[in-house]
């Protein structure tokens, strides 16, 4: 064992070395050489070493540039050093994140990081937490706690009686709530398409004053960080609206809601707090490895009530059992992977993590309006959007750039304009990273 992971190692940290200068995106000639892999399924044993050297010198030049400094795509993360170094311990420990008696230093560290990630993002202490996949995940496990509450409030038990006969459920969202939230509702039996939709504003936020009616069993989803803008919804009027009928809110902030962590942003996730249950992802601005993704319910037995499962071969005991608040039995200990980051980083480290993103986005801002391309968002966070003309032109210049392979950004359509999106979310990014993707940027549209 020893060898094939002294080698493992080296490797990976050649990669980690290269990746900063090579091309962000792979070559075509690189992902053309991955037919190699297309094998039939070989008769005899390969060494492990013959197995890691095949992987690494095919897979390696095929992959996107994601652990660097320079790519701007999708709201994507990298993984800090702690977390990195963490997650390849925790995977030799090959531990099942399911009950306290078969992990326990799994099931402690869970315990930990979830009273530190409720410090850090100023939500109440005592919620309930579940360390999932990602944030489609995340809203579904907290919205799957929603239906719990509200079907129970009106004498209904959705999670014994199934939803044959159940009081309809009014789900409200915005206009412009994330694909991963009207996913989680198809998955819980709402229906994509039954819900009420919200009309937002230029930014994306939803429009409280055009809030239906909230009696009865509902459940609100409001966005912390538009996916396009990073704009919030104005979740303490919203919250108000909702409590007066008692409706469950619920606030989807796959990365926004880590603005939270910095004194210079938190006043955007003002009312977050007043919620009932809220998703992230700490593979996004937390920069832990994939995938790791959060779901905080403000009353615990919500949380269970929806996730919970016993049988006489899972003995739980007093202590908190990970299994009683996820959707998953069998899972990787991915809260390991967020112990790491939060020690590394501390509050302060957090904070500069995300002021120097925030920074980074408003000199990719400003950079681009000096050169005359109209930035199509307020850059309130670390998103930007930038059109460079026509649909045509705009498309024609995001190729080239990501062909050029200095920085990627991807290609996005906002309330019909088609543009550009930078996303700065890695912990590597520093702001000689944004002149010199500017350079490149600049170079490219002015060529095209």
């Amino acid at each position: 064992m020893r060898p094939i992971l002294l080698s493992a190692a080296e490797r990976a940290s050649r990669y980690l070395d290269q990746i900063q200068e090579r091309g962000v995106a792979p070559s075509p000639e690189a992902v053309l050489a991955l037919d190699a892999f297309a094998e039939p399924l070989p008769e005899d044993p390969s060494a492990p070493g013959d197995v890691l050297r095949q992987l690494d010198e095919l897979g390696s030049p095929a992959t996107m540039g994601i652990s660097g400094s320079r790519f701007f795509g999708f709201v994507i993360g990298g993984s800090l050093p702690a977390a990195l170094a963490a997650n390849w311990l925790a995977t030799a420990w090959d531990q099942n994140a399911g009950l306290f008696a078969a992990t326990p230093v799994s099931a402690v560290l869970e315990e930990v990081a979830t009273g530190w990630l409720l410090d850090a993002l100023k939500l109440p202490p005592g919620c309930g937490s579940a360390f999932v996949t990602g944030a489609t995940v995340a809203n579904f496990t907290a919205l799957a706690a929603a239906r719990h509450a509200v079907l129970g409030k009106a004498g209904w038990d959705a999670d014994a009686d199934g939803l044959f006969g159940a009081p309809p459920v009014r789900v409200v969202i915005g206009d412009e709530a994330h694909p991963s939230v009207i996913k989680s509702l198809g998955m819980l039996g709402f229906g994509r398409k039954r819900v009420h939709r919200v009309p937002t504003d230029g930014q994306g936020r939803m429009r409280a004053e055009l809030l239906p009616d909230l009696s009865g069993p509902t459940i609100v989803c409001v966005q912390a960080g538009n996916v396009n803008t990073g704009a919030f919804d104005p979740v303490s009027e919203i919250c108000a609206r909702a409590a007066e009928t008692g409706a469950w809110v619920h606030v989807d902030g796959a990365f926004g809601i880590w603005a939270a962590v910095s004194p210079a942003h938190e006043h955007l996730t003002a009312g977050c707090e007043q919620a009932d249950s809220w998703a992230t992802d700490a593979h996004k601005w937390l920069n832990v490895p994939y995938d790791s993704g959060l779901a905080f319910v403000r009353d615990p037995l919500h949380l269970r009530g929806a996730m919970s499962l016993t049988a006489p071969y899972l003995p739980q005991g007093a202590r908190r059992e990970p299994l009683m608040h996820v959707p998953e039995l069998s899972r990787r200990a991915r809260g390991i992977d967020i112990w790491a980051a939060l020690k590394s980083l501390g509050r302060s480290g957090l904070a500069e993590l995300v002021d120097r993103n925030c920074r980074c986005a408003r000199l990719f801002a400003d950079g681009l309006a000096a050169a005359g391309y109209r930035i199509l968002n307020d850059v309130v966070l670390n998103q930007v959007l930038v059109s460079f003309g026509p649909p045509e032109k705009t498309n024609r210049i995001i190729s080239a750039i990501q062909a050029e392979g200095t920085c990627w950004c991807g290609p996005s359509l906002w309330q019909g304009h088609t543009a550009m999106r930078i996303s700065v979310s890695s912990w590597a990014t520093r702001e000689s990273d944004v002149d010199r993707s500017l350079e490149a940027i600049l170079r490219v549209a002015a060529q095209a």
